[in-house]
């Protein structure tokens, strides 16, 4: 492994940090936040690369890329400047109905240069779990059928209808009553395949399944998933809101297993930072969506946002540009290659798509506390907390992987 002593990973010495750092007590009282864990609570101040510097001058590795969002790292130069020549131009005006925004038309137009010829048509949306849901209603509207199949602990967002699809009754007794006529099958069980019928509308599926820690498909699964679709005519929407732009070495996942889903649903890194979703269908699906009143398809205020797509374009150019694509498996199989430690059961993963599952006898929480200590931001999976989630933006370099695997299995060490 490379000698670290030339690597600064302590305080910029430039004058970055807030003079006034954020109050927690007051953050707690005004901002309504999902569970946080004890002594991991940061105030950043700054994002650049793969790192985030905080207000206690400190710099952390993100190794999450705050979710799947950052794979060309934070603040990508080309990005901010995409974001600033829009701005001059204009910002909101309105994105559907009589309004054609020319950078809708030049987004889809670029990434058409990389899809399937049947993938045809866009609806911008904000988020991921809103294109789960607009590719939902434009399947119902298609084929008029009502059941709905996904995988069990799976996730596809936290709208109601999102979390009507979620397997286990301890997330979804809160909420009920919620979406009638929701199935599951298992990730990999090609017995369970025989439950798509010819009365399931569509069949919502992830080509890598993330819930308990990333999980590969074995035997063709997805291709006899996409044959089951085909010979049922339920439609497939395969969910790459966290796997898409490059991050498990394509471009989509979806071109490593050999399939073409009707209903393609993209987020999170898809704005460069931004809050961005969209899904892109088949046109005879899209079609049953097209020219509706809202309130019978789909309709969005901000979805489409000129300044979100500019950082979009940007984004998805910069992937091309660079040749991302062309280092990601082997930057993948090295990381995965150096995870190795006494603490730790099994690392899987795909391009920089990654877990490291612990022992049984592991605190996970002792080890991502730890981990925070040595300046590596990561996290567990929904499903499985067993599993640590390394998934660091695509940019990251070989010395960095170094670094940060050597920092995690310090982390390790200390629990």
């Amino acid at each position: 492994m490379a000698n670290f002593k030339d690597l600064d990973f302590g305080a910029e010495k430039e004058d970055v940090f807030a003079v006034n750092p954020t109050n927690l007590q007051e953050f707690r009282e005004n901002v309504a936040q999902i569970g946080e864990i004890d002594e991991i609570i940061l105030d950043p101040v700054k994002a650049e690369g793969v790192y985030v510097y905080t207000s206690d001058a400190k710099k952390y590795m993100d190794m999450l890329s705050g979710i799947c969002v950052g794979n060309v790292g934070h603040k990508n130069p080309k990005v901010v400047q995409a974001i600033e020549n829009q701005l001059k131009d204009y910002l909101h005006v309105m994105v559907y109905g009589e309004y054609m925004q020319k950078p809708q038309l030049d987004y889809i137009k670029r990434l058409k240069e990389f899809l399937p010829k049947e993938l045809s048509q866009i609806f911008y949306v904000n988020s991921g779990s809103e294109s789960i849901e607009g590719a939902i209603k434009a399947a119902k509207l298609f084929n008029h059928r009502k059941e709905i199949i996904t995988h069990r602990n799976s996730y596809h967002g936290s709208t109601i209808g999102c979390v009507s699809m979620i397997s286990g009754k301890e997330f979804t007794q809160p909420f009920q009553p919620l979406l009638p006529d929701v199935s599951h099958i298992t990730f990999n069980s090609e017995e369970d395949l025989a439950k798509i019928t010819e009365k399931t509308c569509c069949v919502v599926a992830e080509c890598v399944a993330v819930g308990e820690g990333v999980e590969l498909p074995q035997n063709d699964y997805l291709k006899k998933l996409r044959k089951r679709c085909d010979d049922t005519g339920a439609v497939l929407i395969l969910d790459e809101i966290q796997t898409g732009f490059g991050r498990t070495g394509r471009l989509f996942a979806f071109e490593r297993y050999g399939i073409v889903p009707d209903i393609l649903c993209i987020a999170k890194a898809m704005g460069g930072g931004l809050p961005i979703g969209a899904f892109i269908g088949k046109k005879e699906i899209m079609n049953a969506l097209n020219n509706h009143h809202p309130l019978i398809g789909h309709a969005t205020t901000y979805g489409g946002n000129p300044v979100c797509l500019s950082s979009a374009l940007a984004t998805l150019n910069y992937i091309i540009e660079e040749n991302l694509l062309d280092s990601i498996d082997e930057k993948g199989e090295y990381l995965r290659s150096l995870l190795k430690h006494r603490h730790i059961k099994e690392v899987r993963g795909v391009g920089l798509f990654n877990c490291v599952e612990l022992n049984e006898d592991v605190d996970w929480q002792k080890a991502l506390k730890a981990c925070f200590k040595q300046g590596i931001i990561t996290g567990t999976h929904l499903f499985n907390p067993m599993c640590l989630s390394i998934k660091p933006p695509l940019i990251i370099s070989k010395e960095e992987i170094e670094f940060a695997v050597a920092k995690i299995l310090a982390a390790l060490d200390s629990i």
